[in-house]
């Protein structure tokens, strides 16, 4: 059993050193800086700059962040705290069933739905054209993805509480919701933010439902209603195709180099904002 854990740890070390080793050709021609902060990317010349592919990474990252939060937030306190056992019964399967739908129906989900929304209502108000595959339509997909994860690490968070809390601030005559923004809230703040650090992490690698709304078009999006180029996307429509060229080959494992290290920083950094939590309350 001990040895098995062994393997299961030096799996991320080989994953790092794999994709370190296959991105070296690419690394020994560019420095580390110039990838990340060129904006040119003309594979058949030479130019392989991450720029573009990293804003749009962190722009739908953002934004799906900023829609799930709230929503997420707002729902959990709402199934712990007020509903009825009858309603947590009906919610709980409905959250299952969302986290367990493939991300490709999200995609189609997204074409049909929130693409053509965009187009038609939303971008003529800010633009004379648009086609909706758009910063705003990736973050509305990854967002909606995101909640049941967010919601039942929020659970999870506020069910840690302490009652005897609960009961002490009810009893001094404080309301339900003073009682949640003034106990609740307070005492699992670090949780609330580990919970949210993790859903970054498990947004940022989301590949086949953002790349069919995303636009899948190289440059730095200006706002919410630019097409963009996440990392997952590049990897996943060019990888295939561009094996004969073995520096665009590197280029694409350095893509997921990036991605594996920013993930596996978010995931650490959610891990020990939660065991100094767990530790505090204990």
């Amino acid at each position: 059993m001990f040895s098995m854990t062994i393997i299961a740890i030096l799996m991320v070390v080989v994953m790092f050193v794999g994709l370190y080793l296959k991105s070296s050709p690419v690394l020994q021609e560019k420095s580390f800086w110039q990838l990340l902060s060129s904006s040119e990317w003309k594979p058949m010349k030479g130019e392989f700059g991450f720029l573009p592919f990293v804003a749009g990474t962190l722009w739908v990252t953002l934004i799906s962040i900023l829609i799930a939060l709230p929503v997420s937030l707002l729902t959990a306190v709402y199934i712990t705290e007020y509903a009825k056992p009858y309603i947590k019964r009906l919610v709980f399967p409905i959250l299952d069933i969302l986290a367990a739908l493939p991300s490709v129906i999200f995609g189609v989900w997204g074409v049909l739905v929130i693409v053509p929304w965009i187009s038609q209502h939303v971008a003529p108000h800010f633009m004379d054209f648009s086609t909706g595959y758009t910063v705003f339509a990736a973050g509305i997909v990854l967002g909606v993805m995101v909640i049941p994860l967010l919601v039942s690490l929020f659970i999870e968070v506020f069910s840690s509480v302490s009652t005897d809390l609960r009961e002490c601030s009810l009893s001094l005559g404080a309301t339900r919701w003073q009682t949640v923004r003034k106990v609740i809230f307070r005492q699992t703040f670090s949780g609330i933010i580990a919970a949210t650090v993790l859903a970054v992490s498990r947004a940022m690698g989301e590949t086949i439902a953002v790349l069919m709304v995303c636009g899948c078009v190289i440059g730095i999006p200006t706002g919410i209603l630019d097409p963009c180029y996440p990392i997952p996307a590049l990897i996943a429509n060019n990888y295939g195709e561009m094996l004969s060229m073995p520096m665009y080959e590197a280029a694409l494992m350095f893509a997921a180099l990036i991605l594996f290290v920013v993930v596996l920083f978010f995931n650490l950094l959610s891990r020990i904002i939660l065991y100094r939590l767990e530790k505090r309350l204990g």
